[in-house]
């Protein structure tokens, strides 16, 4: 007698599925996710979590790359980009810079660069990446390429309240439309105030989990979660469980308002 098949997703994921859009925000667990295929790419594929027909500036997905793949050639789209290692390996290139970034590793990649992409380890990698076109600053010089990793960028302890971040990219620097952030929370801590601002976040839960305030509904996320905040709406963070959080937060930064 044949072993039986296994469900195609797990018990439950049907009648109390997490995934919500609304004007304002999203949230999206990786469950429901399903990938885009693009002709510049072999043997990889990306899982797009938002964009502007959402409503967002920004367009951000999980990259996943088989051993071999990548880009099929060099591109120069004119966008700027970022990428964050999850798991497995990427060799990662633009202009005349080049590494290989592990897991929490970081590449940015500026508007006009040739750039190109390559899974050369042995395992499928995972990677946050983000796009978007590039606001120059009157008077201020374009950002070049940069490398990075999370094990290297120091902790910076908020207060004494259990807080943490490690500013991966574009913190004052003013050549930055953008900030790439880690945010870390000790178990039960929490932000001091509901925040509302102008700024646009996407955030990735990297570690633990936590209570997420979205306008006016809290909303339970774990590792693996994307959500999507919009400009002014409310939002608050409360770590949950038995141990720390931690998220990857995208923040557009440093430019006027448009009009």
């Amino acid at each position: 007698m044949p072993a039986p098949v296994p469900p195609p997703v797990p018990p439950g994921v049907i009648g109390h599925n997490r995934s919500l859009v609304t004007r304002n925000y999203a949230v999206l667990p990786p469950e429901g996710m399903f990938p885009s295929v693009l002709p510049w790419l072999t043997k990889a594929a990306v899982f797009y979590q938002t964009s502007p027909v959402m409503g967002a500036r920004f367009a951000q997905g999980r990259l996943e790359a088989e051993p071999g793949g990548g880009t099929t050639a060099p591109r120069q789209d004119g966008l700027e980009h970022f990428l964050y290692i999850l798991a497995g390996t990427l060799d990662v290139a633009a202009d005349s810079s080049s590494t290989t970034l592990e897991a929490g590793g970081f590449a940015y990649i500026p508007a006009g660069a040739t750039w190109s992409l390559r899974n050369g380890g042995t395992e499928l990698t995972r990677a946050v990446w983000i796009t978007r076109p590039y606001v120059p600053a009157e008077g201020v010089a374009p950002p070049e390429p940069r490398f990075g990793s999370r094990d290297t960028t120091p902790v910076t302890r908020v207060d004494d309240s259990g807080r943490w971040r490690q500013y991966l990219l574009g913190t004052l620097d003013m050549s930055m439309d953008f900030e790439m952030n880690i945010m870390g929370f000790d178990r039960g801590t929490h932000f001091h105030c509901v925040e509302t601002h102008i700024f646009e976040h996407g955030l990735v839960m990297l570690e633990g989990q936590g209570l997420q305030l979205l306008d006016r509904d809290w909303h339970e996320i774990w590792e693996g979660d994307f959500v999507w905040m919009g400009s002014f709406v409310p939002q608050q963070f409360y770590c949950t469980g038995w141990g720390g959080a931690a998220y990857l937060l995208y923040k557009d930064v440093n430019r006027e308002v448009v009009f």
